[in-house]
């Protein structure tokens, strides 16, 4: 694949994480971003907050000044926010950057398979604390490139 195509591969690995999440955090309740336990310090607000600092990481990579940030979960609706923030400008930054093959592949297996890993912990947790997401047929899913923000479209095939 050229570097081209790989961006644009990866652009789409994007599309899919912005859609995916935000299936795991439509319709959750404000509570669910401290569902958990004692023994497990990570709730879906330090998650959500961690897929964001991702993000912000993975920016600051394409712009070849790396920095990493570990910022305090905000309110959960807020959060979400932050998050789709956060991969718009991601996205727009891939968009506009002249990235190399192996830069590309590295984004993807750090923070976007990192972060594609926490949408599916908060999709679990949906599901452990009652408040369980629809299934649906990600195969046929309306998922585009560049479509990253929260106003995705709904699920075409639900079950």
């Amino acid at each position: 694949m050229d570097s081209a195509g790989t961006t644009i591969f990866l652009r789409h690995a994007l599309a899919s994480l912005a859609y995916r999440a935000a299936r795991a955090t439509e319709n959750a309740p404000p509570e669910f971003a401290n569902f958990g336990s004692d023994s497990d310090p990570r709730t879906p607000g330090k998650i959500l907050a961690h897929m964001g600092d991702l993000m912000d990481w993975a920016l600051s990579l394409v712009r070849d000044n790396q920095t990493w940030q570990n910022c305090e979960p905000l309110p959960w609706p807020d959060e979400i926010a932050r998050f789709f923030r956060a991969l718009e400008a991601l996205d727009r930054g891939i968009a506009a950057a002249d990235l190399d093959d192996e830069t590309a592949n590295r984004l993807f297996q750090g923070p976007v398979a990192d972060a594609l890993t926490h949408t599916g912990q908060l999709a679990m947790m949906r599901r452990m604390a009652g408040c369980p997401i629809q299934g649906e047929n990600y195969f046929v899913a309306d998922i585009a490139i560049g479509r990253v923000g929260n106003n995705l479209p709904p699920a075409r095939k639900p079950f």
